[in-house]
C-alpha cells in the first residue's frame, strides 16, 4: 500500500510517517517545509520507502497527481500555531480551506479514502467538563483573528462530511487536542516544548495570562496509535472523533511540574496576553476532551501520562 501524508514533515506527520513505514507501507510526503523540517524524516529516509515532495496543498495539479498514485490519504497539512495564524491570517486561511478542498476533490475523483485532521480549536470558548464531538461551538467575533483557525477547521470538517454524505467518499475526521512529544517546536506558541526548553536552560518560564487556564496533553506516540486505529476501522467512516488525553492540568501547575521533573532553577513569570500577542487574540479557560467515542469505535485509549511526555520532550531537547 502506498500512503500519501500531507504535512508529513511536521511534528505529528513525521511520527505518522515513521509508523506507516514500520508497518510496511510506502509513503509519499507532501510538505512545503514552512513549519515542517526535513530532519524529522531522517529515519524514514533510511528505510528506502519514503518519497518526499516539496510542495503545497494549494497546488491542485500536484495534489491530484499524488492522490492518484496513493491508496490512502492522511491530510495533516495546515497552517498551525497561534503566532503563525495571527501573523499570516490570509495565507493560513487559504492553506487550511482551499488546501483541504483540493485534497477532497482529488480523493473523490480517484476514489481514495481520506482522513482529515481537525482540531480541538473547533470548540472555541466552550469550557464544558468533557467536550463531546457533538457539543456546540462557542466563538468570538469573526473579526477576532484568533478564531480564524477554528472557522477554517470547521469548514474542513463540513466539507469532508458533505463529501461522504453526498458522494459516499470514505472520509474520516479526527480532532486533535494538545499533542506533545519529541520534534515539537515551541516557536509557534507550543507550550510544553517552550517551557521545557526554558527549564533545561534555567531560564524564566513565561506564562501568558494568569496560569489558571487548564489543558490536557497527549503523547504523540499515543496519538499516532489513535490515528492508525481510526483509519483501520470501518465504523469511523463519515464521522468525527476526538483524539487526546483527558488528564487535566493548569498552565501554572504544568510549569511547576516541568521545573520539578527537570530539576531546574527556573522561576515562573507572567505577562499579560495583550503584551504576548498582537491584537485579535482571545484564550479559552479550559479544554478537556471526551474520548468515549474513539474508545467505543476502536478500543483505543492513551497509555502515557504527562510525566512521561515531559521526560521525553526533555530528552529530545537535551539528549544524554
Amino acid at each position: 500500500m502506498r500512503v500519501l501524508v500531507t504535512g508529513g514533515a511536521g511534528f505529528i506527520g513525521s511520527h505518522l510517517t515513521d509508523r506507516l513505514i514500520q508497518d510496511g507501507r510506502t509513503v509519499t510526503v507532501l510538505d512545503n517545509l514552512e513549519t515542517g523540517r526535513l530532519e524529522n524524516l531522517e529515519e524514514a529516509e533510511k528505510s528506502g520507502k519514503l518519497t518526499f515532495v516539496k510542495g503545497s496543498v494549494l497546488d491542485s495539479a500536484l495534489v491530484d497527481k499524488l492522490v492518484a498514485e496513493a491508496d490512502y490519504i492522511y491530510h495533516l497539512a495546515a497552517a498551525v500555531g497561534v503566532f503563525n495564524i495571527l501573523e499570516r491570517p490570509l495565507a493560513s486561511l487559504m492553506t487550511n480551506i482551499r488546501g483541504t478542498e483540493n485534497v477532497l476533490d482529488s480523493a473523490l475523483k480517484h476514489s481514495r479514502p481520506v482522513l482529515v485532521a481537525s482540531s480541538s480549536e473547533i470548540y472555541g470558548k466552550n469550557i464544558s467538563d468533557s467536550l463531546h464531538e457533538d457539543d456546540s461551538r462557542i466563538l468570538g467575533s469573526p473579526l477576532t483573528l484568533r478564531w480564524s483557525y477554528s472557522q477554517a477547521k470547521a469548514l474542513d470538517e463540513t466539507l469532508a462530511y458533505a463529501y461522504w454524505k453526498d458522494q459516499k467518499l470514505q472520509a474520516r475526521i479526527v480532532r486533535f487536542f494538545n499533542t506533545v512529544g519529541p520534534r515539537q517546536l515551541g516557536a509557534y506558541g507550543m507550550v510544553v516544548p517552550r517551557f521545557v526548553a526554558a527549564a533545561l536552560n534555567n531560564e524564566d518560564i513565561t506564562i501568558y495570562g494568569d496560569g489558571k487556564q487548564t489543558r490536557c496533553f497527549g503523547h504523540v506516540a499515543d496519538i499516532i496509535e489513535a490515528l492508525i486505529a481510526v483509519s483501520n476501522s470501518e465504523s469511523t467512516i463519515g464521522t468525527v472523533v476526538n483524539i487526546g488525553n483527558s488528564e487535566e492540568i493548569s498552565i501554572h501547575d504544568l510549569a511547576q511540574k516541568i521545573i520539578e521533573i527537570t530539576n531546574s532553577k527556573s522561576k515562573i513569570v507572567y505577562i499579560a496576553y495583550e503584551d504576548a500577542y498582537k491584537d485579535g487574540f482571545e484564550d479559552m479557560e479550559r479544554r478537556v476532551p471526551n474520548i468515549e467515542r474513539i474508545k467505543k469505535l476502536t478500543g483505543w485509549a492513551p497509555t502515557r501520562d504527562l510525566d512521561t511526555i515531559i521526560r521525553d520532550v526533555a530528552s529530545h531537547l537535551s539528549p544524554i
